[in-house]
């Protein structure tokens, strides 16, 4: 199957069935609604705030933020569904913490994933008690801010009386899922990052880890992201807007689902998210586990995926925009654009949020190297892509060492709209990038899944093949690989002065 744009009513077919998918973000919820080829008939985002109450610390209210957009996007795009609502599908981001009583309550806001650092001794305490050697065996990641356990056991430790009653937990996916089915689950993917709580091997839970961290806590039932876990109710339906009796699959978090929107299934293929932070998913014929990445169970049964992730990126130009004066997007691009490579000798570490892979330092900091009095603001926004394009070239480098390079690089997210992002990380990386027709993101993926499980579509079918390629401009590699050298040398040499720096502003706050 091959998406379509929507230009003629026999395009409808004899069923007419639809699919709606959302995503939960971090700076915002997007929706879409297609018809089972692919086709996309509507689409509506909701912006939202992200609470970083101390330094270290980003939150969301589960009520306010991720159930509230997904009653707002279903209000908006459920009476533009043409025909049967045929299913629904929810992703989000992840891995997050949301503790709730017995009552599914959420007792506090949601806890996020890596950006989120405030676990940094219960992740050296859970390392020293099952060793890390024997943890990334069993779970295929290292713990780091990524993962659940640690931050359980920081609930434990630091809102004793709020552990008390916490009954389950649940992700920004499966916190939906609930509300709209009843079903107390989680997909295999989201599970598989709940380090050390999750067999990556035997794709179940670690009762007897889980037990010791998490004593009393009920674990969700494990299932694969597109299978249907419920259907919509009656209440639900009285909320949302949505049918009565809608399937509804488990979905998964963002960058998973995202990865299924375009296409990246097979073993070597690669996905380049350019979001708020940028992500990369692998698909691997074999579990590799290294601890500077993340081996995690797939988005289809039976598959093994490599993730990496930088904790900045659409994150660092939106604070660069904002303290810029808010200037358009479009304005600082086309400045930047005319910056020759390299910045005119600037170098941008982009740790401003800590750094997750491959150095996995939650009080590394930004660095912004060489600047002068004759650097402007162009200079400095082309400095701040170039410093994530040097950041995914050590990702791939990784990749690459592990015997994982991948084969093909496929690249999604509001960062691809222009052309300037992708071209300085085709230079930077020497890797082309494969860019496909629609980038709508998760909820594209999501609707896919949802059509996968509800059997309207197939894992192999075609909803958005590839439209352009971005392909590394050779004569720019020399500067590029001088910028990256310095890059490189810039967080040995700083890192004493950044963790020294980032207890002061813990301190501080």
């Amino acid at each position: 199957m091959t998406a379509n744009h929507p230009t003629a009513m026999d395009s409808l077919g004899p069923a007419c069935e639809t699919l709606l998918g959302i995503d939960i973000g971090t700076a915002s919820s997007k929706g879409v609604l297609v018809r089972a080829d692919g086709t996309i008939l509507a689409t509506a985002q909701r912006p939202h705030g992200l609470a970083l109450p101390r330094p270290g610390w980003a939150e969301h209210d589960a009520l306010d933020v991720w159930w509230a957009d997904v009653v707002a996007l279903c209000g908006e795009l459920v009476p533009r569904a043409e025909g049967r609502l045929a299913g629904v599908a929810i992703s989000g981001i992840g891995p997050c913490l949301l503790p709730v009583d017995a009552a599914d309550a959420p007792l506090r806001p949601a806890i996020l994933y890596g950006i989120d650092t405030r676990a940094t001794a219960e992740i050296a305490e859970l390392t020293e008690r099952y060793g890390a050697a024997a943890i990334l065996a069993r779970g295929g990641s290292a713990l780091t801010s990524q993962a659940v356990g640690p931050k359980l056991l920081w609930l434990q430790r630091h809102e004793p009386e709020l552990w008390a009653r916490t009954a389950r937990f649940y992700m920004a996916s499966s916190f939906a899922v609930r509300r709209l089915t009843g079903a107390y689950v989680l997909d295999h993917h989201s599970a598989s990052q709940c380090d050390p709580l999750y067999d990556l091997d035997g794709r179940d839970w670690a009762t007897d880890w889980a037990a010791e961290i998490a004593p009393g806590l009920e674990l969700p039932r494990l299932v694969w992201p597109a299978a249907v876990v419920g259907t919509v109710t009656t209440a639900a339906a009285a909320e949302t807007g949505l049918p009565a009796g809608t399937p509804v699959v488990a979905g998964t978090i963002d960058a998973w689902a995202e990865a299924v929107s375009v296409g990246v299934r097979r073993p070597g293929d690669l996905m380049l998210m350019y979001g708020t932070t940028m992500f990369l998913v692998e698909v691997v014929d074999r579990t590799l586990v290294d601890p500077r990445l993340w081996a995690t169970a797939g988005s289809f049964e039976g598959t093994t995926t490599l993730g990496a992730g930088l904790a900045t990126s659409g994150a660092l130009t939106g604070w660069f925009r904002e303290i810029a004066g808010g200037p358009p997007f479009e304005q600082l691009i086309e400045e930047a654009a005319r910056v020759e490579p390299g910045s005119e000798g600037l170098v941008v570490l982009p740790y401003f949020a800590g750094e997750r892979t491959p150095i996995h330092d939650p009080e590394a900091r930004g660095v912004i190297a060489g600047l002068t009095l004759r650097h402007g603001r162009g200079h400095l926004y082309r400095a701040l892509l170039e410093g994530t394009a040097y950041a995914v070239r050590h990702n791939l480098e990784v990749f690459g060492e592990i015997g994982a390079a991948p084969l093909r690089v496929v690249a999604v997210g509001g960062g691809t709209a222009g052309d300037l992002w992708t071209q300085i990380i085709s230079d930077v990386t020497g890797r082309e990038q494969e860019l496909p027709g629609e980038t709508v993101g998760a909820s594209y993926g999501d609707a896919f899944l949802a059509a996968i499980g509800t059997g309207l579509a197939r894992p192999d079918d075609v909803w958005n093949p590839i439209v352009r390629r971005v392909v590394p401009q050779v004569d720019r590699r020399a500067t590029y690989d001088a910028g990256y050298d310095v890059y490189r040398s810039l967080y040995p040499a700083t890192r004493e002065q950044m963790h020294a720096l980032a207890r002061a502003q813990a301190g501080a706050a």
